[in-house]
């Protein structure tokens, strides 16, 4: 059995790099059994009165307490070897790491946290704090904000569950919860508990200041570690494994926000294993011009007209190879001409390739009206034809305590403040981007919308 430590920490507030810690209680179970240790720390600071009033610790209570240097390397060696539980895990060892680092002692237990193995196990419930495990487990609690009282109910709360699961299933959701062996060996394995659970985009980083890839996800944790959990079967995730010295993530309001800020990173910092969102050199569409007695669609370029401004565009594409033949496999399936169509160039009067195979009706001699022939056409195009910009001006999608501008189907960022939105509105319209233009024209039929012109 490998030892647990159960940890639970008092603090004089909860920024790890600014606060510092006023007790530590250890629940410790290995072979020999269970023993308990707990030590005041003098936090070098003062304790704020509603911190006192909480846990109980005064500032006259760490007066003569010994400062965590004096006791740093016994809890050092407490702690070694063994699995460092504690409940929201993030908060007690970011306490324990930073007050390590001031010493320029390391610090990398494998780390549980109680929360997420909670919700591992018992999906259906709502809330996963310790006063819900206390009421939900029945669990007997000798005082509470006091660090060695926490730790035990985290103790009780692990002796109780296997009377609920197989031994087998604790041991898989721990395995998956601390992921001892998904992450590459050049990153901190107690990243695992910094990265967050929510919607976001992540980067991973190599030797220098360009990302390797970016990626996007409602859940940057879980999708972070998928990246690795099968690297020994697929050549681009070995390979990511190989090179990855860095991860770093910005966390979003939503799933909408994680898609915009992953295609503007992509195509900003050019990732290497990134190529479905990568910028192109072009784009172009097709536009129905009259020509004659007919309609005939012309290849039309993005630098030469504002695609968001359009009414008249069908499809988008990177290059006119990509162009003419979507339009060709149009044309195959609704018995169009190659000729009228301009694919196919043929001495006037003669029948196009596609009339010899019977796949044209005859516009290209006669044998069809042009009418009938520009009718087909548009309702062929009809599923390819781009949504115009259906606002005067900039609007912003709300996601969240977030703000989504969009100008023309251009994403100009996202505002937490109205003076953020009055900034993103100066900056001007950036070009126009296809994948941009694909996820907005889905999103917003369905979003709340703020008009800001």
């Amino acid at each position: 059995m490998q030892p647990l430590a159960f940890v639970d920490l008092e603090t004089t507030g909860g920024s790890a790099t600014k606060d510092r810690i006023t007790e530590i209680g250890m629940v410790l179970v290995d072979e020999q059994g269970v023993r308990e240790w707990s030590q005041l720390i003098h936090p070098q600071t003062r304790i704020p009165a509603y911190i006192e009033q909480m846990t109980g610790i005064t500032n006259a209570m760490v007066a003569g307490a010994p400062r965590f240097e004096e006791v740093a390397d016994q809890v050092a060696k407490l702690l070694q070897g063994y699995l460092f539980i504690a409940h929201n895990a993030r908060f007690d060892y970011g306490f324990l790491k930073n007050e390590f680092k001031r010493l320029g002692m390391v610090f990398q237990p494998t780390v549980l946290c109680t929360v997420k193995l909670s919700r591992a196990l018992f999906p259906e419930h709502k809330h996963h704090n310790l006063d819900s495990l206390i009421e939900r487990h029945g669990l007997k609690a000798n005082g509470r904000h006091r660090a060695l009282a926490d730790a035990q109910l985290i103790h009780q709360f692990w002796t109780q569950l296997p009377t609920a699961f197989p031994e087998a299933t604790i041991a898989d959701t721990v395995e998956k919860l601390i992921g001892r062996s998904s992450l590459p060996s050049n990153i901190d394995p107690l990243l695992i508990h910094e990265l967050p659970d929510g919607p976001g985009v992540y980067l991973f980083y190599g030797e220098n200041a360009l990302p390797l890839y970016i990626g996007k996800s409602v859940n940057i944790r879980q999708r972070v570690l998928s990246h690795f959990s099968a690297d020994h079967r697929h050549n681009k995730e070995m390979s990511l494994s190989q090179q990855l010295r860095r991860i770093d993530w910005i966390e979003t309001a939503g799933e909408l926000g994680a898609l915009l800020t992953e295609a503007k990173l992509i195509k900003q910092l050019q990732p290497i294993h990134n190529q479905r969102l990568r910028r192109k050199n072009a784009l172009c569409a097709w536009q129905l011009q009259e020509s004659g007695d007919t309609l005939r669609p012309v290849l039309t370029w993005a630098n030469e007209l504002d695609f968001g401004s359009q009414d008249n565009l069908y499809g988008l594409y990177n290059s006119q190879r990509d162009a003419q033949k979507a339009l060709g496999s149009i044309a195959d399936q609704f018995n169009l001409c190659l000729s009228v169509l301009g694919l196919e160039k043929i001495n006037k009067g003669r029948p196009c390739f596609a009339y010899q195979l019977k796949k044209c009706k005859g516009a290209c001699v006669g044998a069809e009206k042009p009418l009938e022939h520009t009718a087909r056409l548009i309702l062929a195009m009809a599923k390819l034809k781009l949504t115009a910009w259906p606002y005067r001006g900039a609007v912003g999608i709300k996601e969240g305590a977030e703000l989504h501008v969009i100008d023309h189907w251009c994403y100009l960022g996202t505002a937490k403040e109205e003076s953020e939105v009055h900034e993103l509105l100066a900056n001007g319209q950036p070009a126009f981007d296809r994948d941009t233009y694909m996820m907005l024209s889905k999103a917003i039929k369905k979003a709340e919308i703020v008009r800001l012109t």
